[in-house]
């Protein structure tokens, strides 16, 4: 038989996990012209149709379904293998790949990571920021930073921290409009909106006297957090921020807390893994570290 390509059969492994060429693509770095051909190649070398393509979804043939489960158990073998030898090097090394909110904490993100970097310089990280929920599985993540409520059930996380949503304004604005003094006072106020996933964050904070909702509006919305404290250092209104991060902006004047006793609370910041029976150690380290950080840094004086 021909000398089979062990990318081939690994990139034949992935297509089937992720269900399309398309996402197979994605999470292997590749054109999907590349993957396509990879497949093909693997089926001529073995003289066998592997998958039944359609133009809506893939199928394995009986021959790809017993060749699937007999080289996805070979390969993760062979990948616990690999990880266990590297791991008996004496410096950690290989890479990490990374996924966190695009705008986390205001620089403090890049911080922890630089801090890990001069720690392990063997270790070569692949950071991806940003506001959409990837699939750890398919898309091939060692790890992920996420605040909110957790939707995948079968990954690991950790909760370093609970978080909070203070209001914000910077000192032209009040100077301008006046301070609020009172919660229902944001209604006549001039606020910039933060729109996520679920739609536009509704103002309902908890206060002295409980729960309140304030109906708020404003010239500006948007989906980045960074770019509503942009715009709320500019004076364009009132914004309801993540605490996380604001300190220097607090502690140069560049933004002021109003109404310090409302803010948006319950939710938390995760670190998260897929479900893995072997985690090698580069991983591990990372993951400590970055839960030793982030739970450091939000336990902090505010």
């Amino acid at each position: 038989m021909t000398t089979i390509d062990l990318n081939q059969i690994g990139t034949f492994v992935r297509v089937v996990d992720s269900g399309t060429f398309t996402a197979a693509a994605a999470a292997l770095g590749l054109p999907k012209s590349s993957v396509s051909r990879g497949v093909a190649a693997l089926e001529e070398a073995l003289g066998v149709r592997l998958l039944q393509r359609t133009t809506r979804k893939l199928n394995l043939t009986e021959a790809g379904r017993q060749y699937f489960q007999e080289v996805r158990t070979a390969l993760a073998g062979l990948d616990q293998a690999n990880a266990t030898v590297a791991d008996m090097g004496s410096e950690p090394r290989g890479s990490v790949r990374i996924t966190a909110p695009a705008d986390f904490g205001d620089g403090i993100f890049s911080e922890i990571i630089s801090g890990f970097m001069g720690r392990y310089p063997r270790i070569q990280l692949d950071v991806v920021l940003t506001g959409r929920r990837v699939n750890m599985i398919e898309e091939g993540f060692d790890l992920a930073v996420r605040a909110g409520k957790l939707e995948d059930s079968t990954l690991v996380a950790r909760k370093v921290a609970s978080t909070a949503l203070g209001l914000y304004a910077a000192p032209s604005y009040l100077q301008r409009r006046g301070r609020p003094t009172r919660f229902a006072d944001l209604a006549k106020h001039d606020c910039v909106l933060h729109r996520s996933a679920r739609g536009v964050f509704p103002w309902r904070l908890t206060g002295p006297r409980g729960s309140e909702l304030v109906a708020v509006s404003g010239a500006a919305i948007a989906d980045s957090f960074e770019f509503v404290r942009g715009l709320v250092r500019g004076g364009v209104g009132i914004g309801l921020l993540p605490e996380l991060g604001l300190n220097d902006d607090v502690a140069t004047g560049a933004l002021v807390r109003i109404l310090p006793a409302y803010a948006l609370r319950g939710g938390a910041l995760y670190v998260v893994t897929p479900p893995l029976r072997h985690v090698p150690v580069r991983v591990a380290l990372l993951r400590a570290y970055l839960i030793d950080e982030l739970s450091r840094r939000m336990a902090g004086p505010r």
